[in-house]
This record gives C-alpha cells, structure tokens and sequence, in this order.
C-alpha cells in the first residue's frame, strides 16, 4: 500500500481545531501532505499543529468573512506556490451554547442566518477562492464536509439541514462549472451520520448512563455504532489524492448503512 497518497500536496481545512477537521488533517499530514489548518478557535488549532509536526501550518480563518479567505489563500500560495485540496470542514449546528429551538415554525430568523453564514457561506466562499488558487495549475479537490442530514428533513434542526442540504447541491454546481471549462478541478461531498465527535459529549455525558444514551442515539443505524472520525478522514484522503481523478460532483455517505433502505417516521403527539 502507497503510505504516501498526499506525497507534495498543499492542503487547506477549515474548522480543524476539533473533530472531523482535526481528523482530517491528521491523516492528510500521515498521507504526506503539507496542511494547513485552520480555525477562529487559536489555541486548540495552534495545539492541533504542534502535534502533526513540520508538516501542518495554522492560520486563523473566519469562514465567513471573504477578507480572511483572500489573506489565507494568498499566505498559502506566497508560502508554497500552491494550492491543491481545500477541505470546506467549518460548520455549526446552530445549538452550540443555546437552548433556542429550530423547527421551522419557531426558528428565529438571526439563528437561521447565524447558521447560514457559516455552513452555506463559508462554504460557498471556500469553493470560490479554492478555485482561484487552482486554476493556473488547472487541477485540485474541493471536499466539502455536508451531512447525512442534508439528504433528509430533520423537523427540529431546520437551519442546519437546509444549510447542509445547499451544500450537496453547491458541490455539484461547481464540479460543472470547473468541468465546462475543461480544469480537473474536481468538487465532491461527504456526508456523515452520527460521527462520535466532541460536539456528542453534552448529550452522552459520563457516568453508568453514558453507554445507554450512546445505544440509543444508534439504535436506527443499521452497524449499530457512532462512525469514528477517521474513518470520515479515510475518506477525505481518497478523494484528495490522484486515485479518483474520475470522481466529481459525487456525494459520498459515512452513515453505518442508515440511508441505505431505513425510514424515518414523524413522532407525532398525542
């Protein structure tokens, strides 16, 4: 097995202070890439990066703010000369710190925007400036982290679905666009179910109770377990790598089989 998949390339994920981001970037630098991570939380991406080593790089990057995409991406290509992965990681659930609710009919109007502006913005802004960095090689791969819950409704999280959801379609718009002008610039998504991140921990919390609520959040998937993080970086590093260079505008699903024949049945109330 090629132990060096990413040997010389350049690659840049946003949100991977933590979780699947910081997932990725560990198994892109293991896969001999040159990474770059970034994030608006400095001391946990600054500890990521000290833990890969000479190989990862951090920068701060606000995703939503089109001034932090030209500065980072304009670093990176002063620095290396290149730009050949961007991973669109950097997104929120809308819940983060707040007990507001999000179904559609009482979802505030600044939540729904809140969410937007990071999941849809930011990646909507990562494509653009991804494209900018590769054109003059007329190569790369944009991988864009949507969700399992861009595929499906999810009645009490409608911001962050239809966000997700914009996400899959946005990933298919710019594979077209960059095929019509004949780059190999491919564009794919992943989706991922229920990846055991630090985003669960306030749900599962600790104690004797902890592996029951962990049962119970899987109960409908059909392996049976949380997916781990690396076996969504597994994935990522596929698609960056020269071994797919047929694949674009696909959506890819790391769900332990949950969308593969299974329905979802509204709870309704008495």
């Amino acid at each position: 097995m090629n132990m060096h998949r990413l040997a010389g390339k350049v690659a840049l994920v946003t949100g991977a202070a933590s979780g699947i981001g910081a997932g990725i970037a560990r198994a892109f630098v293991a896969e001999g890439a040159v990474v770059y991570v970034t994030d608006l939380d400095d001391e946990r991406g600054r500890r990521v990066v000290e833990s890969l080593g000479d190989s990862a790089r951090y920068a701060t990057l606000d995703v939503r703010e089109e001034s932090d995409w030209m500065a980072v991406t304009d670093w990176i290509l002063k620095s290396t000369g290149r730009l050949d992965v961007v991973v669109n990681n950097a997104g929120i659930t809308g819940f983060e710190g707040t007990v507001a609710r999000h179904d559609p009919e009482n979802a505030s109007l600044a939540d729904w925007r809140a969410v937007m502006a990071t999941n849809l913005d930011g990646t909507f802004l990562g494509c653009k400036h991804a494209i900018r960095a590769m054109r003059a090689a007329g190569e790369g791969s944009i991988i864009n982290i949507s969700s399992r819950s861009g595929l499906v409704g999810i009645p009490a999280a409608a911001a962050y679905a239809a966000s997700k959801a914009a996400v899959r379609n946005h990933t298919k718009t710019v594979a077209l666009y960059c095929a019509e002008r004949g780059w190999a610039i491919r564009c794919n998504s992943i989706h991922p179910a229920a990846i055991l991140t630090p985003m669960w921990e306030p749900m599962l919390g600790e104690g004797e109770g902890r592996e029951a609520r962990m049962a119970s959040f899987v109960r409908d998937v059909p392996l049976g377990r949380f997916g781990s993080v690396e076996e969504v970086a597994a994935l990522a590093v596929l698609l960056a790598s020269d071994e797919v260079k047929y694949m674009t505008g696909a959506e890819l699903t790391v769900d332990g089989g949950l969308l593969a024949g299974s329905a979802v049945t509204p709870k309704r109330k008495d």
